[in-house]
């Protein structure tokens, strides 16, 4: 899909990513662009690649969710005024301010410019008094509105579905609507262009081939579902909305093709397995493009491709999702993800059947459909619906936040408009409502906080869960936020999930901090604006090693650092993901610790500290401790933080190591958010390694390593010990590390350097100071903070007379 997020954005890497992974031009003005639409790109498959430059969006924040509406708006929600010190700029009317924006829309156009290098949004730096108002839904507004859905039954059931079609996430009255909708928004209009500019791109490209990455029981067919369920979502939505028959004609094709009853095999020997059970994801997202097909082009299949639609469905798709549930043979080779998973397994694998099954529910002779919506509604409240934490966090990582919440807000959506009801999957887990604030915060100037493992390629995957979970929290922000993003153009989910009476600035009375204090989790996301991408952008974690369904790395201690529009700490990404061992984590070492043997997923792969070469404990339990002087920005992009602003992190992460009886860390935002001091105080029995990742070309002179990237320039001093140098390492493993498993390798990172401290055991404190050279900044602009003890540290523990 052209505007999807693919797992590979961004990780540290030679490949200029605007290159190698940017839809747009570096720099293109895609919102000015004639039709929105550029056409789908080549993806590189996951794992294969070296990924190496620090890069990709996202992030989240965690709040009381009877905070939430507080703090990002709500339905005809009069802004607070801010207490940042800085002024407020919003109308003295929020209300009759909200009313006029949304009723100006096509005078005012989408909010962003541009997009960056990055392919992030640049918003204007001019004053827009009209539009840049409190995040909110325009009750009154009612000819932007969608109509009321007359299907509302008092006593919904799972397997008691609407009378007319579609059923599946778009019912007709909002078919019927969107014509008049698109005509007066200019997100509709922008959105609308790029999904039949897709549709036009796919149906001049050949029939997706059956290419199996790796084998079928690593990572099988997903990339190949994935990319089905993304042209026929195109060609239904192409068809419903121009009415033009080509479509569904090739909506057929892709279907004859995707059964196995094309001009091409659609096999790998696994005959009447074809959507391949072995790595059920695939069968997931192989029912729900079918689903989609089936339901939105349901009056004009004839009765033979009707039929033949069913059939493949219910063979390949319902049938083995009943098997996985009841069969306990199958169950345990295919069916674990419905066990105690709480990640993006369960979500995508227990939406993708529901999806099926709603579709096929009045036609299915066999009775699976209904079987199957008693299994998989049950099995996703337990375990998909559980996958923020109590702080939002999603269990996995920043990437697999966005599988995991996709197949959940399209099953929610899906049971909500087939049967009127969505069973709890929205309110099970009181805190799923603050995954979207996650999302936004681990986002960053460049790119996402983008720890752990980022994913395969996304192809139908994106953030547009955002819209949704905006309506059903009434949290208009989240909402406001996404539609800016690249990956909300290219998804017909966008064109139902949005609802055109939202109106106002996302940021505006956003706080610049969150801190995410679940144990599981445990990160701090500092910055110094949303609107402007050349500010300051820091973010550190902790947190335990498990529970994150083998995704995560050994990294207590690892951050990412944006400043002046570049990434200077970065992160690695995932490993190859057919690798032997590579998912087996759930020891420290052996033949389930495996993953840990790998450069990337180990310690010395991260931006933290390394005791005697040594991994950390998977068993660790870090504490945290953090404060912030609480700055929100304003209704302007051009915010500016007063000078008196800062924020800290700080995390005992002693209990990940085996070799330090106190190991701490801290990280704290100084000089109205200019400069960044990193901290660590250590007693360890065994010598120790400061690590950081990075693309810059470091030239170094003792204690100072300057860094030069993308045209900047920052400088990082040591401050203590005064006996310590900078030293500079290939992102290669230690040549004493245990051996990978056998015919393995590490994956090569090219372009990365490593930014390493050497230390002897023993008690140690170390200092390190980065100083950002912003253009127009001089030295005076800079303070050399005093030492102070990471337990003392507060808001006023480094004040200066």
């Amino acid at each position: 899909m052209a505007r999807s997020f693919d797992s590979g954005q961004r990780p540290l890497t030679n490949v200029p990513y605007e290159s190698a992974n940017n839809p747009y031009n570096s720099g293109a003005g895609f919102y000015n662009e004639s039709s929105g639409f550029l056409p789908p790109q080549q993806r590189k498959k996951s794992g294969l690649s070296p990924w190496i430059k620090f890069g990709i969006p996202i992030v989240v924040i965690i709040i009381a969710a009877a905070v939430v509406g507080g703090v990002v708006g709500s339905r005809d929600h009069k802004s607070s005024t801010s207490s940042s010190g800085s002024s407020s700029s919003g109308p003295s009317n929020p209300s009759a301010a909200a009313s006029s924006a949304v009723n100006n829309k096509e005078a005012i156009g989408v909010f962003p410019t541009a997009t960056d290098s990055y392919g992030l949004p640049v918003y204007p730096t001019t004053a827009n008094t009209a539009a840049f108002v409190a995040p909110t839904f325009v009750a009154s507004a009612t000819s932007a509105a969608w109509p009321s859905d007359t299907f509302t039954p008092s006593s919904p059931a799972p397997t008691s579905v609407r009378s007319d079609r579609p059923r599946l996430i778009a019912p007709k009255y909002k078919w019927d609507a969107l014509p008049s909708l698109i005509a007066n928004d200019p997100y509709l209009q922008e959105w609308n262009a790029t999904i039949i500019g897709n549709a036009t791109a796919y149906n001049q490209s050949s029939l997706v081939q059956y290419t199996v990455d790796g084998g079928l029981s690593l990572s099988g067919v997903l990339d190949v579902a994935r990319q089905v369920k993304e042209r026929l979502k195109a060609y239904a939505y192409a068809f419903r909305i121009t009415g033009n028959k080509g479509w569904v004609d090739r909506a057929w094709d892709e279907i004859l093709n995707a059964s196995n009853n094309g001009s091409q095999p659609f096999s790998a020997g696994n005959d009447g397995d074809n959507w391949n059970s072995q790595h059920f994801l695939d069968v997931g997202e192989f029912t729900a493009g079918f689903a989609i097909a089936y339901d939105w082009l349901y009056d004009q299949w004839s009765d033979d491709q009707r039929n033949a639609i069913m059939w493949t469905m219910l063979n390949l798709g319902l049938n083995k999702g009943v098997q996985s549930y009841t069969n306990n043979t199958f169950h345990d080779f295919y069916g674990w993800w419905q066990d105690d998973v709480n990640g993006n397994w369960n979500c995508v694998c227990n939406s993708g059947l529901t999806l099926g099954a709603l579709a096929l529910l009045g036609d299915d002779p066999t009775g699976q459909a209904q079987q199957l919506l008693g299994l998989t509604i049950p099995n996703a409240l337990a375990n998909c619906v559980q996958g923020p934490s109590t702080d939002g966090t999603w269990s996995e990582t920043a990437n697999y936040w966005y599988f995991g919440t996709t197949g959940h807000s399209e099953m929610t959506s899906a049971l909500m408009t087939a049967t009127g009801s969505d069973y709890g999957m929205l309110h099970n887990n009181t805190a799923f409502n603050q995954t979207g604030l996650f999302h936004m915060y681990v986002t960053g100037m460049t790119s996402l906080f983008n720890y752990g493992d980022h994913g395969p390629n996304k192809y139908s995957t994106t953030a547009d869960s955002l819209l949704f979970y905006g309506t059903q929290y009434n949290t208009p922000a989240y909402m406001l936020f996404q539609r800016d993003q690249r990956d909300a153009h290219s998804d017909p989910w966008a064109m139902f999930w949005y609802d055109p009476t939202v109106t106002g600035a996302f940021w505006d009375n956003l706080p610049l901090d969150h801190f995410f204090d679940d144990p599981v989790d445990q990160w701090a996301s500092m910055r110094t604006s949303w609107t402007s991408n050349e500010g300051l952008y820091a973010a550190i974690k902790s947190g335990q090693l498990q529970k994150h369904q083998n995704h995560n790395d050994l990294d207590c201690g690892d951050f990412v650092l944006d400043a002046m529009g570049q990434r200077w700490a970065g992160e690695l990404g995932s490993g190859d993901y057919d690798a032997s061992g590579y998912f087996n984590g759930n020891a420290q070492d052996g033949t389930n610790g495996q993953r840990w043997l790998y450069y990337r997923k180990r310690t010395e792969g991260q931006n933290t500290i390394v005791v005697g070469e040594q991994n950390q404990l998977i068993t660790a339990e870090p504490t945290i401790k953090h404060g912030s002087t609480g700055e929100v920005q304003d209704a302007t992009t051009t915010y500016q933080v007063p000078s008196t602003s800062l924020a800290y992190f700080t995390t005992d992460m002693s209990s990940a190591y085996s070799n330090a009886t106190s190991m701490k860390r801290g990280l704290r935002l100084l000089a109205g958010r200019k400069q960044v001091l990193l901290q660590d105080e250590m007693d360890t029995s065994a010598p120790i390694q400061w690590r950081m990742h990075t693309n810059a070309t470091v030239t170094l002179n003792g204690a100072t390593a300057t860094l030069a990237l993308g045209g900047q320039t920052m400088i990082v001093q040591i401050l203590s010990p005064s006996s310590a140098t900078f030293t500079t390492l290939n992102a290669t493993r230690y040549a004493d590390d245990p051996p990978l498993p056998p015919n393995q390798v590490d994956q090569p990172n090219p372009g990365v350097t490593v930014l390493a401290i050497n230390l002897d055991a023993g008690q140690q404190t170390v200092q390190v100071l980065f100083n950002p050279q912003w253009p127009g900044s001089s030295s005076s602009d800079f303070v050399t903070p005093p030492s102070v003890s990471l337990d003392d540290w507060s808001l006023t523990s480094h004040n200066q007379s």
